[in-house]
């Protein structure tokens, strides 16, 4: 692939770079929110677990209005408008902290978050839908890739820098939060030298009319969906097994990840450097693990590549906590991460690529706005209920046992031959 055919499109170039940058905010800021509830409660997954509830939320409440309208408005300014909010609500985190240090109450924060997060809703299917008006139908395969690839690495960059950063004395939680909003700020002027020759009629609505789509969206777009789609995976016997295995696969997610975190800082006695490095080693993993079975895929069962890999994300998960939690060696930490990330990606590709081929063209969308809804429901309600249980058990002992139901699940999985 020419990548440097496509750079030369000057608004896509702009783009790009805009997006790479705000890609790397979007990471960048919960690690900065992970450095702020740690100085309000170290050490509490709760705490976390509440934080982590109201980034997800935004994605399957406010994910199918922004959808909706995101092809109505102008996506130059529809993305140029989300970056400016998501900077100005993070300075006024950072205000908020200067005005009362001991963030009591932290209600505050968590709106602020939640409504960062929901601006991000409407960003990423506008940057999505406007790359083909940036580029020839020609270059748009390589359009995407690139987009796609060097994003993962922005994400990637954000979680590893955002951890060290906060780590420097000089800059912290409260500089990484100045440092998080003016990525958003220089993406938005970078998005504003986007030229867009071939416009899109877009609605103009007042603000009542714009109440009363975003009520009709929700009665028919969200719940009606959702219930057709719920009616179709009942009847459909072939989707039990992928239904049954993501919210097992999301159950897992939310009760590792508050207390995972804790159990890091805990073990390296760090807020988020070591984080953020090891997050950045998984992502690498994810990397490695999609472009290998990406070229060899094909040769293998996809349920037996989802089985097979969700009992090596068990075993690795279960080395990390005993390995590392006795030896405390980053390196042996390191090395973990990129092998649990690697053996994620084919569970990740198989699952999406089996509902692909399960789901007639006329139902993907009310399928996925189903399968979505299980699989935040599960990560969400497993999230509170694992983090408050880590107040009376002890960490390690919980993340051993989801990893040993991952290694369970996968076995049972192979030995059924599904």
């Amino acid at each position: 692939m020419s990548f440097r055919k496509v750079l030369r499109e000057p608004s896509f170039f702009f783009l790009w770079i805009g997006q790479i940058i705000s890609q790397f905010g979007d990471r960048f800021a919960p690690m900065a929110l992970i450095g702020l509830i740690y100085k309000r409660a170290p050490g509490s997954a709760f705490e976390l677990a509440k934080l982590f509830l109201f980034i997800a939320i935004p994605a399957f409440v406010v994910g199918p209005i922004a959808g909706v309208y995101c092809d109505r408005w102008n996506r130059k300014y529809t993305m140029i408008i989300s970056d400016i909010v998501r900077g100005v609500l993070l300075l006024l985190i950072f205000l908020y902290w200067l005005i009362v240090p001991n963030l009591q109450p932290i209600f505050p924060v968590y709106i602020l978050v939640f409504i960062m997060f929901s601006a991000t809703r409407f960003f990423i299917p506008a940057k999505m839908s406007i790359v083909p008006d940036l580029v020839p139908q020609d270059k748009l395969l390589e359009a995407n890739s690139l987009i796609h690839t060097t994003g993962m690495i922005a994400a990637a960059l954000g979680f590893g820098l955002g951890g060290i950063l906060i780590a420097v004395p000089s800059v912290g939680v409260k500089g990484a939060l100045l440092i998080d909003a003016a990525t958003f700020f220089i993406s938005a002027v970078l998005l504003y030298f986007i030229k867009i020759d071939k416009q899109l009629p877009h609605a103009r609505e007042n603000i009542y009319a714009f109440g009363r789509h975003v009520k009709e969206i929700i009665r028919t777009t969200v719940v009606a969906e959702i219930k057709d789609g719920i009616r179709y995976l009942l009847s459909h016997r072939k989707m039990n097994f992928i239904i049954a295995f993501l919210f097992i696969l999301a159950s897992g997610v939310g009760a590792s990840q508050a207390v995972l975190i804790v159990f890091i800082q805990n073990t390296f006695e760090s807020v988020t450097k070591e984080l953020g490095l090891l997050a950045m080693f998984c992502g690498a993993g994810l990397f490695c693990g999609t472009m290998i079975y990406g070229k060899f895929g094909n040769r293998f069962s996809k349920t037996r590549a989802i089985f097979l890999g969700l009992i090596l994300a068990g075993m690795f998960l279960v080395e990390f906590i005993i390995l590392v939690g006795v030896l405390a060696n980053f390196f042996m930490a390191a090395v973990i991460t990129f092998l649990f990330g690697a053996a994620v990606s084919p569970i990740i590709i198989s699952s999406n690529t089996i509902v692909h081929e399960l789901i007639p063209d006329e139902l993907r969308g009310r399928v996925f706005s189903s399968i979505e809804a299980v699989i935040n429901l599960a990560y969400v309600i497993f999230m509170i209920a694992v983090s408050k249980l880590a107040g009376f058990v002890d960490a390690s002992y919980i993340l051993v046992a989801v990893g040993a139901v991952f290694v369970y699940v996968g076995i049972l999985g192979l030995r059924a031959k599904i």
